[in-house]
């Protein structure tokens, strides 16, 4: 089939569209920034540039398109995400219809509509509404917790599990669930272009119901932890997020939201998905496990970073690198005894678990002190330990220009008072190679000339200090 996937750059799109690729289908893709996707390994897919929220470029994004899948949320993009939610699904749907596409598969959130009340949950049946009023026959599936490895909600689990031997949370720990495996999820959105007759909400879930305590418990019988969990009255939830925001990666924007929706209880209530899908949903442990392995095997395809949602600011307001008057740099030169490959691997793990290999405790201090005045912080991490793809984020940095074994240019996403970049440049020198590392910022306005004067200091240690290491490194791999 003409299949089209929005949410490509996001954590479950970017996951889909290969598996759909294997299945022989053909597969579009309409991404905001196609540089984003440009190191998948996803041959003949169709990427198109736009943004959904744009309904002037719908009817080219549709045309030819049989069955098109509405993976994509507003909801790191503030209050207002409700709104812009709806507005989209409905420009989405009409545009469907106009242009003829047999069906739109969504992966909305579980719940009884009659008891819901996060903003959340709310939005995601809102969405199913407006796309299901246009027309076009929509498939609806409904989970709760996803579990798998880079998911928002397992790496909330898992981040308080690993670091918190003790914890005193609110009651709704003590709320059912019916979470479902990433695996399982995958099977429901593919399975279901086997289904031309489907049509409706299916609620979707793994096979066991627990409540947000017994996962974290069996999350840490799991890996062999002893943990203990007391429940208070907290009441308001917004204490709840900023704990969250504090011990682990995802940030409050992200965090509000899904731990607002945690006081909702989101079962399964209809079987209908079992009856009607070839799909046989695995156990919450069994879950657990293939997360973990994948982290622990370094085999994690997407993380909820991913997604251009997780920016803190829209990426066209930080506009792109230019050489021009005004651009405030340090550049610093080394040659090298070890091959560019040797040298371009070594740039390639910065960050991450392993830290930086120069002032990585003024790496740190930097995350922290950002993640105070609310943005992004160093705990994003990265995907994985040593490999690369452009848009992906790599701790407080996102990756704006990959070429393999020559440049790695990163875009900091930082709060800062202009926009930053950090470049490395390796090529070949006779037996040895020249490695470039250049910081950039361009300030905007006085605030931006006073940041860079009270950094410098700083700075003028640690580039050199790291491009020292780097060197040291590569040298050491070489021999």
């Amino acid at each position: 089939m003409r299949v089209l996937v929005t949410g490509a750059t996001g954590y479950i799109g970017g996951r889909l569209v290969g598996r759909l690729l294997a299945k022989g289908h053909s597969v579009r893709v309409v991404v905001r920034d196609p540089s984003r996707v440009a190191g998948r390994a996803w041959p003949g897919v169709e990427i198109l540039a736009g943004d959904l929220s744009d309904p002037g470029i719908l009817a080219g994004v549709m045309e030819g398109i049989e069955v098109a899948y509405y993976l994509v949320h507003s909801m790191a993009e503030g209050h207002a995400f409700r709104e812009r939610d709806r507005s989209m699904a409905e420009e989405f749907g009409a545009a469907a219809a106009r242009a003829g596409v047999r069906r739109i598969i969504y992966l909305g959130g579980l719940g009884d509509p009659e008891k819901v009340h996060s903003k959340h949950l709310v939005s995601r049946h809102e969405v199913g509404g407006r796309l299901a009023a246009s027309g076009v026959p929509v498939i609806e599936f409904r989970a709760a917790v996803i579990v798998g490895s880079g998911s928002a909600s397992f790496e909330m689990i898992r981040y308080l599990v690993e670091r918190l031997p003790v914890m005193v949370v609110p009651r709704w720990v003590d709320t059912r669930c019916q979470p479902i495996g990433m695996r399982s999820v995958l099977d429901y959105l593919v399975e279901a272009l086997r289904h031309p007759d489907a049509e409706g909400v299916f609620e979707i879930g793994g096979k066991d119901v627990l409540t947000y305590r017994d996962m974290m418990l069996e999350y840490a019988r799991i890996r062999g932890l002893r943990r203990y969990i007391f429940s208070l009255p907290v009441p308001k939830p917004q204490l709840s997020s900023r704990w969250v925001d504090l011990v682990t990666p995802i940030p409050y924007r992200i965090a509000h939201p899904l731990v607002e929706s945690l006081q909702t209880e989101v079962v399964v209530r209809d079987d209908r998905a079992l009856r009607t899908f070839a799909v046989e949903p695995t156990g919450y442990a069994e879950a657990v496990r293939r997360a973990l392995l994948r982290v622990a095997t370094d085999g994690v395809e997407t993380t909820w970073a991913s997604s251009a949602a997780s920016l803190l600011r829209d990426p066209g307001e930080l506009g792109q690198l230019d050489l021009s008057e005004g651009l405030l740099l340090l550049r610093h030169l080394r040659l090298v005894e070890a091959s560019p490959d040797r040298v371009f691997e070594v740039i390639c793990a910065l960050g991450g678990e392993d830290g930086w290999p120069a002032g990585n405790f003024l790496w740190q201090w930097r995350g922290m002190l950002d993640r105070l005045f609310g943005g992004t912080g160093m705990r994003r991490g990265r995907r994985h330990p040593r490999e690369l793809r452009i848009g992906e984020p790599l701790d407080f940095w996102r990756v704006e220009a990959l070429e393999p074994n020559h440049l790695l240019r990163l875009r900091s996403e930082m709060k800062l008072p202009g926009a930053a970049w950090l470049q490395f440049e390796v090529s070949p020198e006779g037996s040895r190679c020249r490695l470039e590392q250049t910081a950039f910022f361009e300030p905007h306005g006085v605030r931006g000339y006073l940041y860079w004067w009270i950094s410098l200091p700083f700075h003028r240690w640690l580039f050199p200090a790291l491009i020292r290491a780097i060197e040291e490194r590569a040298e050491a791999l070489g021999r």
